[in-house]
């Protein structure tokens, strides 16, 4: 392959988003390279006095069946794919002229299927054939041709030309592989689109094309000795890749994993709610009238694991929140919004990361993945609600109407804590988590020490059922009187006649929410 820098003489220029078109076309003609072009992009160029050969002129055969054939021609490709110093008889032979520059973008099928009104027929109307093709022939040849796809390439393509009218290897070679990268994300967009809009009984696609764009190198992952980066997956995202920041440091590894976990939390509240995560895990959750309060108390139920965590709220934080947020610390604040007063307080604490998300908007995303050596497992993810009416009573004792909605409040905090967990909540607080043991009844412990000592009113809530009676017989004289479960095991009666021994309430929900 030709390594050498390649001399630009002529360009072929076919572009859906015109940004920047005009001055980087106006630059090519300044330094005489011949501009061809087709459609809009040649009618705009032409309106701003910038020469123009048409597309239809070099290949003598004209434009048709209302623009999708224009380019798909052996004079295009043919002056984009032959190899210079191979090729040269044959394309003197068949009156080809080699096209040194390709400038093309596609087709916004993206921006398209955004869009609430779009029909199916639209989405495919914007399928574009000739773009995708004129890009791969070009960063195929990249030992002789060019290849833009993307306007911020723009200057520094004109920069490198300007210098001898040429493009090094290296430059050519880099925007090849962008070209690939950015067809690669086209094709796989057009088949989730496709996919999803089948009409089948079959969860799950045969095939699974993920494609990520660059959102930041990271400092290292989870340790400093991992290299590390984050991708987003969508521009449609609304998860914490698409917040906005407005101080702190660069988002680490962590950082966004455990912002994630917290959003994921508060999403589940339509009331004021404060969660707050350490380690992937929920350790202070609470929901009230208003977002200070939820804050505090939140704050509260686990203090100690909360230094250095993770806040979400999902009402705008106001100066009192920030106040009190500002006298502690923390690694990430993220909140639908920001008073004025609010962002002025955070500025005393500049190595706090301050981010708005709206947290009322559903996830893009409808399914988890976790990659395995050589594989990915993918499920739906759980967006179970249990409601009072999917309570099953099966103990002597009735959990009281407090209990019943602090149970509702635990229960979508409990699918966000790993698996086994267990989960002791109050007046819709929690107060102790016992999360990710292999044991249930240590769990139990855990989380019975977290609480303390003022247990009475307080609910527990398990996200798998208890598979000994062990877990319940460290309950009596605490306080509890009251538990949610799924139920299932086979000695359910045995737990339930602990529970009677123990004056306690059980209820079971036939749903377990398991998270690892």
């Amino acid at each position: 392959m030709n390594q050498s820098s390649t001399e630009v003489k002529r360009v072929l220029i076919s572009v859906s988003d015109k940004t920047g078109i005009v001055e980087f076309a106006r630059g090519l003609h300044e330094l005489d390279i011949e501009i061809i072009s087709t459609g809009g992009t040649s009618k705009l160029l032409r309106a701003e006095n910038i020469p123009v050969r048409d597309v239809s002129d070099l290949t003598d055969f004209p434009e048709m069946m209302d623009g999708r054939v224009k380019t798909l021609h052996p004079k295009v490709h043919g002056g984009i794919l032959g190899l210079r110093d191979e090729h040269a008889e044959v394309a003197k032979a068949h009156h080809i002229h080699w096209i040194d520059l390709v400038v093309v973008n596609l087709y916004p099928f993206a921006e398209t299927i955004k869009k609430s009104t779009a029909t199916f027929d639209d989405a495919v109307e914007n399928i574009d054939i000739g773009g995708p093709t004129m890009i791969r022939s070009a960063a195929k040849n990249m030992g002789w041709v060019g290849v833009v796809i993307d306007p911020q390439d723009y200057d520094l393509t004109l920069k490198e030309l300007r210098v001898k009218k040429q493009l090094t290897f290296a430059t050519r070679k880099n925007l090849a592989t962008k070209a690939f990268e950015h067809t690669a994300e086209y094709d796989a967009m057009i088949y989730q689109y496709l996919a999803g809009q089948q009409n089948s009984t079959q969860t799950f696609p045969d095939g699974l094309e993920l494609h990520g764009t660059k959102y930041l190198e990271l400092r290292y992952g989870e340790n400093p000795h991992q290299a590390a980066c984050a991708y987003r997956l969508s521009e449609k995202s609304t998860g914490v890749l698409s917040a906005k920041q407005y101080q702190g440091k660069e988002l680490s590894y962590n950082n966004i994993a455990d912002a994630d976990a917290a959003v994921t939390c508060v999403r589940e509240f339509s009331k004021p709610a404060c969660v707050i995560v350490k380690h992937a895990n929920p350790c202070g959750v609470a929901s009230a009238d208003n977002i200070f309060e939820a804050f505090e108390r939140a704050f509260k139920a686990d203090s100690l694991s909360a230094f250095g965590g993770i806040i979400a709220l999902n009402r705008p934080c106001t100066k009192v929140v920030a106040d009190a947020v500002t006298k502690i610390f923390f690694e990430v604040l993220i909140a639908p919004g920001y008073t004025p007063d609010a962002l002025e307080l955070f500025a005393s604490k500049p190595n706090l990361r301050v981010l708005e998300l709206n947290s009322e908007t559903n996830a893009t995303t409808k399914h988890d993945m976790k990659f395995i050596d050589g594989g990915v497992l993918i499920q739906e993810k759980d967006i179970k609600q249990i409601a009072e009416h999917d309570l099953k009573i099966v103990t002597k004792r009735k959990p009281s109407n407090d209990e019943i909605q602090t149970m509702l409040f635990a229960w979508p905090v409990l699918k966000q804590i790993k698996s086994n967990a267990i989960l002791i909540a109050k007046n819709n607080a929690t107060l102790g988590v016992g999360a990710g043991q292999v044991s249930r009844v240590d769990a139990v412990d855990i989380a019975l020490k977290k609480a303390g000592e003022n247990l009475a009113g307080a609910i527990l809530a398990s996200d798998a059922f208890f598979p000994f009676r062990d877990s319940i017989d460290r309950l009596a004289n605490t306080g509890i009187h009251a538990i949610i479960q799924p139920g299932g095991s086979m000695r359910d009666d045995e737990v339930i006649a602990a529970c009677d021994e123990h004056n306690i309430a059980m209820v079971f929900t036939g749903t377990r929410c398991f998270k690892h």
